[in-house]
């Protein structure tokens, strides 16, 4: 993707900063110019809700998430529709997610909570600037940084997914195969999955690859997982063939 090509080109820039000895004097200015209430509060996506205008209408998250990472994909999901970036912003933060898999030293620097504060606010700050960012984007990932949270970032990614599928009114499907789907079944078990979950929501089809299955294939949408594969059948069929045969019932 070209945003997450802009991320990795940054990443000059953040080793810079890791070797720099003195503190970005940008902190205090997200403080009072960035960073908006909604995000500074573990319990911040209640107070979101509640510091609307009244005239305005009440943002509600479509589906309700606990944990922390919950909490935070919550609030951000209720930033970027408030700021109507719902798009823009699961674009971004996915690409950062994917640009952070792809270096190395990041991710360490990611997961390394003794590093400074400032030293992590000065890096998000820079890299969300190359990488042009949304300012939402931008506010999120800088709290995460404050507050030493974005080691959890791939799974605060993963429940903001959630929000936003849930939104659309999307059902992910996950297929499992030893090769990939040829476009006409493909476009045929969709249809099929469509028209078991009915109108009103819409599809989306995640195909994986995964050898162990032998072949066949496995379906998980919702709550239902559908086994057809062959390892599955395999061994059931051992399951079969190992218990005792009552001769009293021929």
């Amino acid at each position: 993707m070209a945003m997450a090509g802009r991320i990795r080109s940054s990443v000059s820039f953040f080793q810079k900063i890791l070797r720099s000895d003195s503190l970005s004097t940008q902190r205090s200015t997200v403080q009072r110019t960035l960073l908006c209430p909604t995000f500074t509060n573990p319990e911040f996506s209640r107070n979101y809700a509640t510091a609307s205008a009244p005239k305005e209408e009440k943002i509600k998250v479509p589906v309700v998430l606990f944990g922390g990472s919950g909490n935070y994909a919550s609030a951000l999901y209720l930033a970027a529709v408030k700021a109507n970036a719902l798009d823009k912003v699961e674009s971004e933060l996915l690409d950062f997610v994917e640009a952070l898999k792809r270096s190395p030293t990041f991710i360490l620097f990611v997961k390394d909570l003794s590093a400074q504060r400032d030293t992590r606010v000065k890096a998000i700050n820079g890299i969300c600037d190359e990488a042009k960012f949304s300012e939402v984007t931008k506010n999120f990932l800088v709290i995460l940084a404050e507050n030493g949270r974005l080691r959890h970032i791939e799974t605060i990614a993963k429940r903001f997914v959630e929000l936003t599928m849930a939104h659309k009114g999307e059902v992910k499907a996950i297929v499992t195969t030893v090769i990939p789907l040829p476009l006409e079944e493909e476009k045929e078990l969709k249809e099929t999955l469509q028209d078991i979950i009915g109108h009103g929501k819409k599809v989306k089809l995640e195909q994986k690859i995964d050898p162990s299955i032998l072949g066949g294939i496995v379906v998980e949408f919702g709550q239902k997982v559908l086994d057809m594969s062959i390892k599955t059948r395999a061994r059931q069929m051992e399951r079969f063939l190992r218990e005792p045969i009552n001769l009293d019932s021929l």
